[in-house]
């Protein structure tokens, strides 16, 4: 993979099945991977939110998520053969999973939905070895959570909480973990369970599953795209102007 940096935040350029292959490698050496996907939301909070930054920053895998910032890297030159949406990926490495014998564990969301997620996992995948699995509301037991995941032996964790606290949770507890590899999937539990649906496969193709969830759920998400957009766009133009005064 090739590591670019963009408004001071590091991005990894690679498919999804590039991503899959390095981390399946780094799994079968034992090689602890800790995994992030960069939406433009996080990239203007990192700007301001130093926790959240060194928290991304020191990621093993960086990859490009939502079209906002695949779209704002090929406006600065650089050549991203597409994105690697964190659901997309996190389906691929379930499957790889359970090809694998592979233990993982499910963290995050309600207790409801993160039950009804490893069903649904189960049903898809019958071979599937799921460790464990906790809802995400145990802010003030974080130590006891990291103990039961260590001895659960999964080999994969699988973080479904929302930004910047899941980011920073787990770099905060990576080496305590007991896992090989660590990823933060948001709200792909709520997708998985059945709780909200993903945008149909014609707007994920053209990036419009930001349109898509402002539909679902106009009231929560129209000012916070609205705002973080202006601020990217705003972003992006000065540094493109910055890149080609250097």
């Amino acid at each position: 993979m090739n590591r670019i940096s963009i408004m001071g935040c590091p991005m990894d350029v690679a498919t999804v099945s590039e991503t899959v292959d390095v981390i399946d490698h780094a799994i079968c050496k034992n090689k602890f991977t800790q995994h992030v996907v960069v939406n433009v939301a996080k990239l203007v909070n990192m700007q301001n939110d130093l926790v959240l930054s060194n928290s991304i920053r020191e990621c093993d895998i960086i990859n490009i998520d939502g079209m906002g910032i695949v779209l704002g890297a090929r406006f600065l030159g650089y050549k991203i053969p597409e994105r690697v949406a964190g659901i997309d990926l996190f389906l691929k490495l379930i499957s790889m999973s359970a090809k694998k014998n592979y233990p993982i564990y499910l963290l995050g969301s309600k207790d409801e939905v993160v039950k009804n997620t490893a069903t649904k996992l189960r049903l898809l995948y019958p071979k599937i070895n799921i460790a464990g699995y906790h809802h995400g509301y145990f802010w003030e037991n974080e130590e006891e959570i990291v103990k039961k995941i260590k001895v659960s032996g999964a080999k994969l964790l699988f973080v479904a909480i929302t930004s910047p606290k899941k980011e920073n949770f787990i770099n905060r507890w990576k080496e305590k973990l007991g896992v090989t590899f660590v990823m933060g999937v948001g709200g792909t539990f709520d997708v998985i369970s059945g709780k909200v649906n993903r945008a149909p496969l014609w707007m994920q193709k053209y990036g419009l599953e930001w349109f898509f969830r402002i539909i679902q759920e106009p009231r929560r998400m129209w000012k916070r795209y609205l705002v973080t957009n202006t601020k990217f766009l705003i972003m992006l133009v000065r540094h493109k102007f910055s890149k080609n005064n250097k």
